[in-house]
């Protein structure tokens, strides 16, 4: 087996993985990045991109409904699957790395394609090479679609996102397990597009990571769409249905049966498992690597350092699936390898679904700033109740600013509105410098801009904080 020596071995050429190849760029530290699959993981290709263009899709027709109440007396389309299959694909780049692989190599890096693994703390196998870390292995493998172990799943042909966000087709019905952001996502994008949608939630709440009031926001336009919902009803075993399937649909793939808690049970044509992600830990856990009680690689959210001279960037870490959050991580990584004592600050990070309307949020929930000892204050709006929303013919959305009275700052947010992804920027600087909540009081939003929402409900919550 041959070996070659470098600075840095970064085991995965995902987001993270170009952000520390473009910032050790010029350093005078060698670089090589280990891929087994697709340089840009999985956002581009199977998660983000792909996704939101399906989203897209729907939203135009959307549009074209309301068209019949606020613009036109008709209104009619038949809808084109190869079109949209096309079009997602294209976007998804037709599953071509050529041109972020070029772009990697051209930071210095070198890329190896192909399946690694950490043999100790300063070496990777990969295709028969041996890779020697001389200062630093840095490990961004991200994370992977989770399976549950429920009795009969491992009999059917069901999707993961991978197959949801490149589809051939739309299947008459989908059932969904699994009602976090993926799920609703393309729940309501497959369901916009002419498919029977059944959401399957175990727990209590839709979307349940972000405020108990965003799940109730969200049903009704969800219902609206179509979409079925169903919570706090666990799926307790799945079978195949090959009656069912043949009769609908000769030719093809057998349909499902999923069995409820309840008694109930749901058929569909397909069925989409978006059930969580665990971490892709095949190429480094049997080296004794520190993990979380999840499986996620530990690491010092601070430094990012796992142990010394291992490092953790992106989905991998656990510390939150977001292609944003992977960016940043490779960036603090590759400064920290240049001898910047830069540090990772995760309390500003934003998440937004990207429904209709979409679901922003950043910072700490109510209960979880409460759980810190917090002296919590809320304010809550509606965003339909400006000029905007009237102006769109929107009803149904929520703002929720959570404050910290002692402080004086602003420590949470949560928004469920059309271009929520782009209102929450501002309450994500507030949050991340912690901006005395009087400054923002004083801000001047445009009118008639969504965002005006944001500026009585930011001066009602300065005076709460102050009185």
């Amino acid at each position: 087996m041959s070996s070659q020596e470098f600075d840095v071995v970064c085991l995965g050429g995902g987001v993270a993985g170009e952000a520390i190849a473009t910032g050790l760029k010029n350093s005078g530290l060698s670089l090589a990045v280990v891929e087994r699959e697709l340089v840009g993981g999985e956002c581009p290709y199977w998660g983000c991109i792909p996704s939101k263009t399906l989203l897209r899709s729907g939203e135009t027709l959307s549009e074209a409904k309301r068209a019949r109440h606020l613009a036109a007396s008709r209104v009619e389309w038949t809808i084109d699957v190869p079109k949209i299959s096309q079009r997602v694909l294209w976007m998804a780049r037709d599953l071509d790395d050529g041109r972020p692989a070029k772009a990697l190599e051209s930071t210095g890096a070198r890329l190896y394609r192909g399946v690694g693994h950490l043999t100790d703390t300063r070496t990777v196998d990969v295709g028969g090479q041996r890779l020697i870390a001389r200062r630093a292995v840095v490990i961004a493998t991200g994370s992977t679609a989770s399976i549950p172990p429920i009795p009969g799943l491992g009999s059917v042909d069901f999707w993961t996102n991978r197959q949801a966000t490149l589809p051939n087709e739309v299947p008459r019905s989908l059932a969904i397990l699994g009602g976090g952001a993926i799920g609703v996502e393309l729940g309501q994008a497959f369901a916009r597009l002419g498919a029977k949608v059944t959401i399957l939630e175990a727990g209590a709440a839709l979307l349940g990571l972000e405020e108990p009031e965003v799940g109730a926001a969200v049903r009704p336009h969800l219902e609206a769409d179509g979409v079925t919902l169903i919570v706090s009803d666990p799926c307790v075993a799945v079978e195949r249905d090959p009656d069912a399937s043949s009769r609908a649909n000769p030719g093809r793939s057998a349909a499902v049966k999923v069995h409820l808690k309840s008694g109930s049970v749901i058929s569909a044509e397909r069925l989409l498992v978006a059930t969580g992600r665990r971490a892709n830990a095949e190429a480094w856990s049997a080296t004794g690597i520190a993990q979380t009680q999840r499986g996620w690689l530990k690491v010092d959210p601070r430094t990012l350092e796992s142990q010394s001279g291992i490092w953790g960037a992106g989905d991998v870490t656990g510390l939150g699936g977001f292609t944003h959050l992977a960016y940043y991580h490779g960036q603090i990584v590759a400064r920290r390898l240049r001898g910047l004592d830069e540090q990772a600050d995760h309390s500003a990070v934003p998440r937004v679904t990207f429904i209709d309307p979409e679901v922003a949020s950043v910072g700490l929930t109510e209960a979880a700033a409460q759980a810190r000892g917090i002296d919590v204050v809320v304010v809550r709006a509606e965003p339909g109740d400006t000029a905007r929303g009237y102006i769109h013919d929107f009803r149904g959305g929520m703002l929720k600013l959570i404050g910290d009275r002692k402080r004086g700052v602003l420590v949470g947010a949560t928004l469920v509105t059309p271009r929520a992804g782009e209102v929450i920027g501002e309450l994500v600087v507030a949050v991340k410098l912690g901006i005395p909540l009087k400054v923002m009081a004083d801000v001047i939003h445009p009118f008639p801009a969504f965002n005006r929402v944001l500026g009585e409900s930011l001066q009602e919550l300065a005076a709460k904080v102050t009185h």
